[in-house]
């Protein structure tokens, strides 16, 4: 039996907090040069700690065909990624800032 989301007071498998807290998070991607020349794509701005970053970051390093970490609450996906990472979280009802 599914519990009780504490948040929306909701079944588990009907919780829309995730939703909610989609619309109101506004991804920044960014790319900065490190060490040797190599390109990093950064996914920030996503702070609501009912957004599963984890798996967030799976769906972008599958998307992108690329390795990456999670850092705190930042993402960082190896090589320059910018288009097709905005691309899967607009999919995924995210507002998005490249720079």
């Amino acid at each position: 039996m599914a519990g009780i989301c504490n948040m929306c007071a909701l079944p588990e498998d009907l919780c829309i907090c995730q939703e909610i807290a989609k619309e109101q998070q506004k991804a920044v991607i960014s790319v900065v040069r490190r060490r040797y020349g190599k390109m990093v794509t950064m996914v920030e701005g996503i702070e609501d700690t009912a957004i599963d970053i984890g798996q967030l970051a799976k769906i972008l390093k599958g998307a992108c065909a690329s390795g990456g970490t999670v850092k705190g609450r930042t993402i960082e996906l190896q090589g320059d990624h910018k288009k097709k990472a905005a691309k899967v979280l607009e999919q995924n009802g995210y507002q998005v800032e490249v720079r």
